[in-house]
């Protein structure tokens, strides 16, 4: 340590004699001398921690340079420099006025320089130099993740690692013995020791046992100075648990058990429980439960409640006490999870006896079935018998049994048992075909002790007869293409029965009889319950006929022998070619053109646009005003239309002046109807058509009993015509668009007459206009003419 502080570094420089040729104002060289300079310090180390009242010294500067006239000046600079350190700037001594931690900062950089104080120009080069802070033991070991959790097994061999622990220390470890830890052990012995070089903690005892203690608080101390006197130390705790193993076997707190079961115990359900304890914890623990003796498993059954660790005894089969009053179960118990480590222990298992006592119950009847199916006929008389079911009382007093339906059953109203004897008979006609099966529940119970119940279940199956005839069974529309040839197949079919298969899998055909034989198709009876319709002629024709009913009569294979009559639509049209299926024309445009209902929507209010258009164009044609008088040529007076002509000479019903009495067709004419007059020149012979286009004539027309009501009706509708002033006024012009049921007066027509000329008295047409006349009489314009 001395020579630390003794330390001299002296850096000298050899005085080079250097020769600058500098020309003078003479012409002279002048040559320089350069001699050699050199720095001295005496000091390069600082005690941390100086708790001193005065500075620490630290050192000196000095350069060989300095005569000691004062003529040197020294400077300090770098870390620390004035703050830290300061100098004396002429004898160069250096001091530290504060307490350095070597901890915070190890070493501070410093430069120095001597400048003459004469010409202020450095003596030197500037030199940097290295304060170091010397360690001191100002520091104790600490432990920075304590305390510490760990575990070890148990029963493991002693030395076994458990956990190391390690410590840090700020001091300086490469100066002296300040950072040297050794560990030891304070807390915890004798179950552990640790070494005390590099903190491993190991087991120090053999076999530790988790179940004697498994928690343990060791505490570890840190020493520096290597452990020596006056050393600093630091601490921690390090919490061990042991962890467990499977070295204990399962026992049964003793050795005999007993439990009583009542005989009406329900099998599959627990009966009783036994268990047996184990220290150990986790999956070493689990326990498996088994039942040795072959009489004991054969009724009873034992599982492991997890979370219990219970063995839990359920039933196998029923109890019953008059039988066997007395069971004994010999049970073991065994770990699941063995550790052959442990095997010198011993077995892993324990065993106890378990002693069953079956109680006697009194018990409610029991069914000789558990479950009956029966069957009848369909259509079967009321009160036939359908089956019975028979039970007994278990019990040794053999009580009498009762019987009932349960009414809540959906076969409620059909059945009813006999309470003695159990017989079911029906109480309601049966129909297969509405339901087939029926289902009951029949309760059963003892007559001393009804609230004693038990129930079966009863199925009934209704049997078919042939009660049902068949029917003919056509999926698709019947089409007879125009293009059939004789001999061709048009449709085939078949039928359904609604009776069982057994009565409904044959079915014959054949057209009724007693009726002509059909000129258009015949029948065929494929024999495998199907019939084929045939044409018997070429062609048809929709437009003479489009519609055909043939009548089929279809007996099925039952007995007895039932048979109905369906009358079949044949429909006529032209078929679609290429398609294998009979299609008709217009469908198959339909189908062909691929067209979406969007799009014949679309077609539809496009037609009916156009339709309206068309509608509204011939309103406003009509709407538009005709003129008085279309030419001088064309004017007519008084003119009367009837839009049917008549039926000739023969129709003596063309024109009947009835028709005219008519109060529908009096009430739709009550408007005026104007019409522009038509045919040829005034004045000119017309004669009045008639029904069919026939003529008669009647020279007593007018002198009918309907004369007064044709007077009267001509008389209103003239009226009418006068007081419209909506329209100029013809001379009572009017068109009669109801002609009647017939004409009294015959045909007045030439047509249909064959050549055959007639001569005819016409005069009656003159008696006619003048009393149409007469009816017009307010105004003189018109004549009626023929």
């Amino acid at each position: 340590t001395l020579l630390l502080f003794i330390i001299t570094l002296l850096i000298s420089r050899n005085h080079n004699l250097t020769h600058n040729h500098n020309q003078t104002k003479d012409g002279e060289t002048e040559v320089h001398h350069r001699p050699k300079r050199g720095w001295i310090w005496n000091q390069f180390f600082v005690l941390e921690e100086h708790m001193g009242p005065e500075a620490q010294y630290v050192g000196k500067l000095h350069s060989n340079s300095d005569k000691g006239d004062g003529s040197v000046r020294y400077i300090l600079s770098g870390d620390g420099a004035g703050t830290i350190f300061i100098i004396n700037e002429v004898t160069g001594d250096i001091h530290a006025t504060k307490s350095l931690d070597r901890e915070k900062k190890s070493h501070y950089v410093l430069h120095a320089q001597a400048i003459d104080l004469n010409t202020n120009k450095p003596l030197e080069p500037e030199s940097e130099f290295i304060i170091k802070v010397q360690d001191i033991n100002d520091n104790a070991p600490k432990f920075p993740d304590g305390p510490f959790v760990t575990s070890v097994p148990e029963m493991s061999e002693v030395g076994t690692s458990v956990f190391q622990v390690t410590a840090t220390d700020a001091d300086d470890p490469t100066y002296g013995n300040s950072a040297r830890v050794v560990y030891s052990i304070l807390h915890g012995q004798p179950y552990f020791s640790v070494d005390p070089k590099t903190g491993i903690i190991r087991t120090a005892l053999p076999n530790m046992n988790r179940e004697a203690r498994e928690h343990y608080a060791v505490v570890i101390q840190a020493k520096d100075m290597a452990g020596q006197v006056g050393g600093l130390s630091g601490s921690t705790m390090v919490n061990i648990t042991l962890t467990d193993v499977n070295d204990n076997p399962p026992k049964f707190p003793q050795k005999n058990y007993q439990v009583f079961v009542p005989e009406s115990a329900q099998v599959g359900k627990p009966v009783g429980k036994i268990k047996a304890n184990d220290e150990d914890v986790g999956v070493n623990a689990e326990i498996k439960y088994s039942i040795l003796n072959p009489e004991g498993a054969s009724m009873f059954s034992i599982s492991t409640d997890k979370d219990t660790k219970e063995g839990i005894i359920s039933l196998r089969k029923p109890l019953n006490y008059e039988k066997k009053r007395q069971y004994t179960l010999h049970i073991v118990a065994e770990n699941t999870h063995l550790d052959p480590r442990f095997s010198y222990l011993g077995t892993f298992k324990d065993d106890a006896t378990l002693k069953i006592t079956v109680g006697d119950v009194n018990e409610p009847p029991v069914f000789s079935m558990d479950y009956y199916i029966m069957d009848v006929y369909e259509n079967a008389q009321i009160g036939t018998e359908v089956g019975a079911v028979t039970a007994h009382d278990p019990d040794s007093k053999n009580s009498p049994v009762r019987y009932f339906i349960e009414r809540d059953e959906k076969g409620e109203g059909y059945f009813n048992i006999e309470s003695v004897s159990g017989v079911i008979r029906t109480t309601q006609l049966l129909d297969r075909e509405d339901i087939p099966w029926h289902n009951i529940t029949v309760m059963a119970t003892e007559e001393d002790n009804p609230s004693l119940q038990s129930h079966v279940p009863v199925t009934i199956q209704v049997l078919d007869i042939n009660d049902n005839a068949p029917e003919i069974s056509i999926e698709e529309e019947i089409i007879i293409c125009e293009s059939t040839r004789a001999g061709q197949v048009i449709q085939t079919f078949t039928a359904v029965d609604k009776d069982d298969f057994a009565n409904g899998q044959r079915f014959y055909f054949s057209f009724p009889g007693g009726i002509p034989v059909n000129p258009n198709f015949t029948l065929k009876d494929n024999e495998d319950s199907t019939a084929s319709i045939v044409a018997r002629r070429r062609r048809f024709h929709r437009l003479t006929q489009e519609l055909y009913e043939l009548p089929v009569v279809v007996w099925d294979g039952g007995e007895p022998l039932l048979s109905s009559t369906s009358t079949l639509t044949l429909h006529v049209c032209p078929c679609q070619r290429g398609t294998r299926p009979r299609v008709c024309q217009g469908e198959a445009f339909l189908s062909s053109a691929g067209l979406s209902t969007g799009a014949l929507i679309a077609i539809l209010l496009c037609v009916l646009i156009l339709l309206a258009i068309v509608i509204l164009f011939i309103t406003l044609r009509r709407s538009k005003k005709e003129p008085l008088v279309i030419s001088e040529e064309d004017i007519r007076e008084n003119v009367v239309t009837y839009d049917d002509e008549g039926g000739g000479e023969e129709d003596t019903e063309a024109f009947d002046i009835i028709a005219l009495r008519n109060p529908s067709a009096a009430e739709e004419l009550k408007f005026r109807r104007d019409i522009r007059p038509e045919g040829g020149r005034p004045g000119s012979s017309r004669r009045l058509p008639c029904r069919h286009g026939s003529e008669q004539h009647s020279p007593s027309f007018l002198e009918t009993d309907e004369e007064m009501d044709v007077h009267d009706f001509l008389s209103q509708r003239l009226e009418e015509a006068d007081q419209d002033t909506s329209v100029p006024p013809y001379d009572s012009l009017q068109t009669y668009a109801y002609e009647g049921q017939g004409s009294p007066a015959g045909s007045i027509s030439s047509i249909g007459s064959g050549g055959i000329h007639f001569e005819q008295d016409y005069n009656f047409l003159d008696d006619w206009g003048q009393e149409f006349q007469k009816l017009a009489g307010h105004s003189n314009q018109a004549q009626v003419k023929e």
